[in-house]
């Protein structure tokens, strides 16, 4: 195998495109030159998955850190060395990592080396997908952005990035749209403060989704009134090549005056509930607003608008005063009052319609392996026994695991398999293991609760007799509502992993088993108890 001499002049031309897909200043390391196969994941789990299948023959390397978000990691030069030097490239996708990480990695592996991404791939080895539903059930509408259409008709794929940007608005106070991160970190996307300025091809007030995704926001607004945004839409369909035009149209608020008489919309659909998003339709080349209806158990069917016959409600209730952190200064001066449809998913969030967290379901990660034991054998025949025979081992392993997860899950009482959580990555827990999701919790920390909002957990806790709460560890910061509405109910605050290992568990078994010992810990014991 003769990659290190063929890729080492792949590096000096890889690192340009590496600072295009906005990595980091990092100085990549030296190549291994001992003839082992490289084989990059983007994420640990993947890596651990990997690593017991590739055994010796192999140096497996996450490109996401330990306790790293796959939703918002932003690849450095350093992980660049490691895609270029690769035999063998192992993403989740499903939008579950950031998309420029996928860029990254699809735009430097060289030719004909495996680029397999899991989730999709999963089906064909028996793995069982579902929707990816979340909660509709706001006091005020929940307006993302989507793209539907893959782009192909303009030679799109993966890599290809759609630009929205911001281009006017019309209306009496500013208006400002904004996504808060995990870790409270905040980017704002459109922002009439400083203008919409046509100079600069409005790249300050842009925000990029790559086809058949959608995103959360905030959107926040100063004063009452009716505002009209002027939006437009271009294809992004490689680095080198110029943005393709494929729409422009605008979409009214009535933002705390009645929304049934904003001028030119009399006639127009209000939407004041709900999960909706404003939508560009690639294969029809057109703005859209799209919105979700929920009919339970995952049923969803979704209903689309003309941008011209809608006006989104923003009412006296969604008047908030301004939090005191500093991050949100670019709203006003602390305490004052603004207008905020909040994007109540915490975090950089963009995702597919399919949920991406396959490997709660161990069943699912066992297909997964077979993956990679098939993908490997295919790069590196000379190992074929070695992989076929970790590949087996493991598989065992996990299929104990399996029933390990499902008896000790079975042990706690039909009644209290209920799980309230930070993030909605557990329903493939839920769905393999029989239990209950009665809801995910994720603050808006721009935004202090509403009385409503915490009187409705309080509520779904209190009636459903939840004895204990569950908090991702590299969430538990930004947890605050849920952990002080559970100290009220006098119920416990538990750990469980989703997406990212700890030094303290730091294996895939190591993750399942733990989220199961946790769950029969915290929910077989009734809260009096506790």
């Amino acid at each position: 195998m003769n990659r290190l001499v063929t890729r080492a002049a792949t590096v000096a031309t890889a690192l340009p495109l590496a600072l295009l897909a906005g990595c980091a200043t990092t100085a990549p390391a030296p190549a291994a030159t001992d003839g082992t196969v490289e084989v990059v994941t983007t994420t640990a789990i993947l890596a651990d998955l990997a690593a017991n299948v590739a055994g010796d023959r192999a140096e497996v390397v996450p490109l996401v850190p330990e306790g790293g978000d796959p939703h918002s990691y932003e690849p450095t030069l350093r992980d660049i060395r490691n895609i270029v030097y690769a035999d063998v490239a192992f993403s989740n996708y499903l939008m579950l990592e950031e998309q420029s990480l996928i860029t990254a990695l699809d735009t430097n592996l060289p030719p004909g080396v495996p680029n397999i991404s899991l989730a999709e791939e999963a089906v064909k080895y028996a793995a069982e997908i579902i929707p990816l539903v979340e909660d509709v059930s706001l006091d005020t509408i929940w307006l993302g952005l989507r793209v539907t259409g893959d782009g192909a008709a303009y030679g799109a794929d993966r890599t290809a990035d759609v630009l929205f940007s911001a281009t006017g608005v019309d209306g009496p106070g500013d208006l400002i749209a904004y996504l808060t991160g995990s870790f409270g970190d905040v980017d704002r996307y459109f922002d009439s403060t400083d203008g919409f300025d046509r100079a600069t091809g409005y790249r300050d007030d842009t925000v990029t989704l790559p086809p058949d995704a959608h995103t959360h926001l905030s959107w926040a607004f100063t004063e009452p009134g009716y505002y009209t945004l002027d939006v437009r839409a271009k294809l992004q369909v490689a680095a080198d090549q110029r943005p393709i035009e494929i729409a422009e149209d605008d979409l009214v608020f009535a933002v705390g005056v009645d929304p049934y008489g904003a001028p030119g919309r009399t006639d127009a659909t209000v939407l004041d509930a709900g999960h909706a998003d404003l939508t560009l339709n690639l294969d029809a080349e057109r703005f859209e607003l799209v919105l979700d209806h929920e009919h339970g158990s995952g049923d969803v069917h979704q209903e689309t608008f003309d941008l011209g016959r809608v006006v989104v409600d923003v009412p006296n209730t969604a008047l908030h005063e301004i939090p005191g952190d500093p991050a949100y200064r670019f709203l006003g001066r602390p305490g004052e009052p603004v207008y905020q449809l909040p994007q109540a998913v915490l975090g950089k969030h963009v995702h597919g319609e399919i949920d991406p967290h396959l490997w709660q379901n161990v069943r699912n990660a066992m297909a997964y392996v077979e993956i990679m034991r098939d993908t490997l054998i295919e790069a590196d025949p000379e190992g074929a026994a070695e992989y076929a025979r970790n590949a087996a081992a493991y598989l065992d392993e996990l299929a104990a695991l399996d029933g390990e997860v499902r008896e000790t899950i079975a042990g706690i009482p039909r009644e209290r398999r209920t799980l309230v959580t930070t993030h909605d990555a557990f329903g493939y827990l839920a769905q393999a293991y029989d239990l209950t999701i009665a809801g995910f919790v994720t603050p808006n920390p721009a935004v202090e609760p509403s009385l409503a909002e915490r009187k409705r957990l309080t509520e779904t806790i209190r009636n459903l007799e939840v004895p204990a709460v569950f908090l991702e560890p590299n969430l538990a910061a930004r947890s605050s509502t849920l952990v002080e509405v559970a100290t009220e109910q006098g119920i416990a605050v538990c750990p469980i992993y989703g997406d990212a290992f700890t030094a303290d568990v730091a294996t895939y078994v190591d993750m399942m088993r733990f989220n199961a010992r946790s769950l029969a810990s915290c929910l077989s014991e009734p809260k009096e108890s506790r």
